[in-house]
């Protein structure tokens, strides 16, 4: 194999679908006004008290500029196209044009926790209800996990590797990283890197709230008649997350195509930590969450002082939240009463496979405005009262260097530093 061309990579756009709105823009309008996109679940019925998530507001597929009602019937796996549009969106934000020579050299890396399950639930009605020739024959497609970048690529005109990193909720870091080392490398110059999940189907949602993963909403509850209070990620009464559909997708460069393309970077990828916990299918190890967060730092070849704001994982359960806060006090120590740690999720829930792609285009997006998005629905925690989770409202800050944070079932880690440009 050829020696590693050793080049910096930075991102130059991206694109989200969130609860907060169906582009970047909208959803970035809403989060710096410490909005919070939860409401009671439309897309199915559900028996569940777990009955509070975050939909895509207005998101319906046939309203997409490509596409017509045959695709949509085919296609019934709504990941599908959302990667579709929020890759479109994507490279639209960047400025890169996809042509005869970019195209041979740009990957797209998108992950995701559940793949087509709204689709094989499609199925298996038919199947049920209408016998096996009702099955559809786009069943196996739509369930492969790389068929939405393959998708991407059609719509786009990309030719380079398309993949999907399984990292559970950790999937859109790892596809961050992936696609870093693939540009560091010099096997590609552009990389479509990101995560989604369209979860919303009462299966998916029973099984969290039986787990007790997700909040369960009951008449005592904050949320009972404001949902948008629902998650609340280091508050005091935290009870779970919020299960939301998204999608995100970062656009990442090697140094020199910024010249050659005439394009404008947003932000250099700096480090990745990635970790597994040997431990449990659930519950975090902070011995290996730390080791991640300490590899993040050092592969940016920078010491933990010089981290200035923590983009938390901050999932809004007792556990999660409180383990993630003893992390950060281990490796930043007394440091830690001046860095700034919020989460994303108090706004937007969990996306699951989406989660860190959309986080890590809101962290950019806010380094690059002199912002700290909030941690909203707070009531503090005195367990957690000597850690500043930028509470309610978005914050004005300078700061050039930010840690973001994400880790998924299966016990796996990945966390990237950005610097601002």
């Amino acid at each position: 194999m050829k020696a590693p061309k050793n080049r910096r990579v930075f991102v130059i756009g991206y694109g989200a679908a969130t609860p907060l709105g169906k582009t970047f823009e909208k959803t970035w309008e809403r989060a710096v006004k410490g909005e919070a996109g939860f409401k009671k679940v439309t897309r199915c019925e559900t028996k569940s008290r777990s009955n509070v998530v975050g939909e895509i507001p207005d998101w319906d597929p046939i309203t997409l500029d490509f596409m017509d009602r045959k695709e949509a019937y085919n296609w019934n796996a709504d990941y599908v196209f959302l990667t579709m549009a929020v890759c479109k969106e994507a490279l639209i934000n960047s400025g890169l044009e996809i042509d005869k020579d970019t195209g041979p050299r740009t990957a797209c890396l998108i992950g995701s926790a559940l793949n087509g399950t709204d689709s094989y639930r499609i199925a298996m009605d038919n199947y049920v209800n209408k016998g096996p020739y009702k099955v559809s024959p786009y069943l196996l497609p739509n369930l492969c996990a790389n068929l939405p970048s393959g998708k991407a690529g059609m719509l786009l005109g990309f030719t380079g590797p398309i993949f999907s990193p399984q990292g559970a909720c950790a999937s859109g870091n790892h596809a961050i990283g992936i696609g870093a080392r693939m540009i560091r490398d010099g096997d590609c110059d552009f990389v479509l890197a990101g995560g989604v999940d369209t979860c919303l189907i009462p299966e998916i949602i029973q099984g969290f709230s039986n787990m007790l993963a997700t909040i369960k909403v009951g008449p005592n509850d904050r949320a009972y008649n404001d949902p948008t209070q629902a998650c609340r990620p280091f508050s005091i009464d935290r009870k779970g997350l919020v299960l939301s559909e998204g999608a995100g997708v970062i656009v990442l460069a090697a140094e020199e195509m910024l010249a050659t393309y005439g394009l404008t970077p947003k932000a250099e990828v700096m480090g990745i930590g990635w970790t597994s916990d040997a431990h449990h299918f659930t519950l975090p190890n902070p011995e290996t969450i730390i080791l991640a967060i300490r590899e993040a730092i050092e592969d940016a070849g920078l010491q933990p002082e010089d981290i200035s704001y923590v983009n938390a994982h901050g999932t809004s359960t007792q556990k999660g939240d409180k383990v993630e806060v003893d992390c950060l006090k281990t490796i930043f120590r007394s440091k830690m009463e001046n860095i700034p740690v919020s989460s994303n999720k108090s706004q937007v829930g969990h996306t699951l496979g989406a989660s860190a792609a959309i986080e890590a285009a809101l962290g950019i997006e806010a380094m690059q405005k002199g912002l700290i998005l909030p941690t909203v629905n707070h009531i503090p925690d005195p367990e957690l009262s000597d850690v500043d989770v930028v509470p309610n409202k978005a914050r004005r800050q300078n700061y050039d260097i930010f840690l973001s944070n994400a880790f998924g079932f299966g016990g796996t880690n990945c966390c990237v530093v950005f610097k601002g440009v």
